[in-house]
């Protein structure tokens, strides 16, 4: 954690490069690697966001895999005092079937009992099922309303765009953003002290200004703003004279070494510093997060690769296809540029060992 902001880095799973990794095929994940990435972030003072979109949660980690990997984020957490909120969904309920609202609640109130177990922050993930049976907002309320009266620890929100994920296109109720912010607005306002915060992934950074300076305060002092805008995130950070956001980035997986030193000079007043290691890697990011933006996961764990972080680029579900060469080469160029990797010549060589 960095000062007055808290700041989690969104962090990927590395796969077993001797399992068949596909489509539709369990995960099995390199758990030693795994959590070596994840001590790495908490040793640079940041907090890790585990088992959320940027771990493939619903695009390659199945619930089992993703269970497994919050127990194991926890007894980590525990062993070095490292901040860890982790994702509670609904992926255990069978894909594209049909879901009632009630099966949809103890889908959720499954995941947040292990999320609470195992000792970390849970973070309500948008819901594929719920946005499939919702007919308006009062389902999201009464839905969010039933998990939030049972919640035994405040829970960090989720926002999470159609960019990221277009089977959430209408998420809280509506295909209007002014009046979805309107429906997450008033379930805020009922349970503030319920909530730690809401993260935010709308890659528009106006809005999540307007969001933020309209969230009420609660027993801890406010509910907080986490930016998940990955397009805009050093200017949310910074913030301005009525406030800032917090982070809960997936860019901060591959820009952890960075935004960890900026960070720490924001803490000392240096918004100008901050700045300078910052702004010039918002091109990186752009090109990691271009559309179809739900496949950045794929340059996360090929960054992650080229910086010797582990030594394959296969990932779960195979998803290291889902991006063309052409998009792979712009991002070690821009990375390359950017002074991101801790040995420039080792890159090089492990770029020319997948895209010789």
């Amino acid at each position: 954690m960095t000062g007055a902001r808290i700041c989690y880095a969104a962090a990927h799973v590395v796969a077993d490069p001797a399992a068949v990794q596909g489509p539709g095929r369990p995960a099995t994940v390199d758990w030693d690697a795994t959590l070596r990435f994840r001590d790495r972030l908490w040793s640079l003072g940041l907090g890790v966001a585990d088992a959320l979109d940027t771990a493939q949660r619903g695009m390659g980690l199945d619930w089992a895999a993703a269970r497994e990997l919050i127990r194991r984020s926890g007894t980590a957490a525990h062993a070095v005092g490292g901040q860890l909120c982790v994702g509670a969904g609904t992926d255990q309920l069978a894909a594209g079937q049909p879901a009632g609202l009630g099966e949809i609640t103890a889908a959720y109130t499954e995941q947040l009992e292990v999320a609470e177990q195992a000792g970390a922050i849970p973070v309500l993930m948008c819901s594929r099922a719920l946005a499939a049976a919702a007919r308006g907002p009062d389902d999201y309320a009464g839905v969010y309303g039933r998990l939030l009266r049972q919640v035994r620890t405040p829970v960090i929100l989720h926002w999470l765009g159609e960019a990221f994920d277009p089977a959430l296109r209408g998420y809280w109720g509506s295909t209007s953003l002014d009046a979805a912010a309107g429906t997450v607005l008033g379930i805020i306002r009922e349970y503030p002290d319920q909530i730690d915060g809401i993260k935010v992934s709308l890659l528009d950074a106006d809005r999540e200004v307007a969001l933020r300076r309209r969230l009420p305060g609660n027993a801890a002092g406010g509910v907080r703003l986490y930016t998940g805008d990955d397009f805009n995130f050093p200017g949310l950070i910074a913030g301005d004279e009525l406030g800032f956001s917090h982070a809960l980035l997936g860019v901060f997986d591959p820009l952890a070494g960075p935004a960890a030193a900026a960070l720490r000079q924001l803490d000392a007043g240096d918004v100008a510093g901050f700045r300078a290691v910052l702004d010039p890697l918002v091109p990186l990011a752009r090109h990691l997060f271009a559309a179809p933006t739900q496949y950045y996961k794929t340059g996360v764990v090929f960054l992650a690769y080229l910086d010797g972080h582990q030594d394959h680029f296969v990932m779960v579900g195979g998803y290291q296809d889902a991006r063309d060469e052409a998009h792979l080469r712009e991002l070690y160029r821009l990375a390359a540029a950017a002074g991101l990797f801790a040995d420039p010549d080792a890159a090089a060589a492990r770029l020319a060992k997948v895209l010789p």
